[in-house]
């Protein structure tokens, strides 16, 4: 089956590199990357936060609305996003509706909300994104969290 002997280890590193190019940017330390079957890394993203101040600029979010306006559906269907960390309950609903195959994470919402605490600019929701996946009528393998501890990194510091 297309796309198991992908790396999910070197790829999530590149998603976490993204975030922390985010984080050295100004920007929020969140970074995806849409991987396509044969592992070519098709298009990446950071949070697009600023400087509209869009709370709905997530990068997942970002990254299925640019990949569901350019890409076939039928190659959506094989690619994997890679995200530095777990796409909340609004990111997880693109990345269905889009229709990818996998996702593979970071840093847990869970260990995301312990960081940011009650921080205005991410009120995180601890939402796993398997249950919001699972309500779902067709499946989407998730991979996650993995290198968290390197995923969580980026964020020391930035919340306060």
């Amino acid at each position: 089956m297309a796309g198991e002997a992908l790396d999910h280890v070197s790829l999530l590193r590149l998603a976490i590199a993204e975030s922390a190019k985010a984080r050295d940017a100004g920007v929020h330390p969140f970074a995806s990357i849409l991987v396509g079957p044969d592992g070519a890394v098709l298009m990446t993203q950071h949070n697009a936060f600023m400087p509209d101040h869009d709370m709905t600029g997530h990068a997942e979010r970002v990254l299925m609305t640019r990949a569901s306006t350019s890409l076939p559906a039928e190659l959506l269907r094989e690619c994997t996003i890679y995200t530095s960390a777990e796409p909340c309950a609004m990111c997880s609903g693109a990345i269905y509706w889009t229709g990818l195959r996998r996702v593979v994470y970071g840093m847990s919402e869970q260990l995301l909300k312990e960081m940011t605490g009650n921080h205005p600019e991410n009120p995180t929701l601890d939402l796993p994104c398997r249950v919001v996946f699972a309500a779902g009528q067709r499946q989407i393998e998730v991979i996650g969290p993995m290198l968290e501890d390197e995923a969580a990194l980026v964020h020391v510091g930035v919340w306060g």
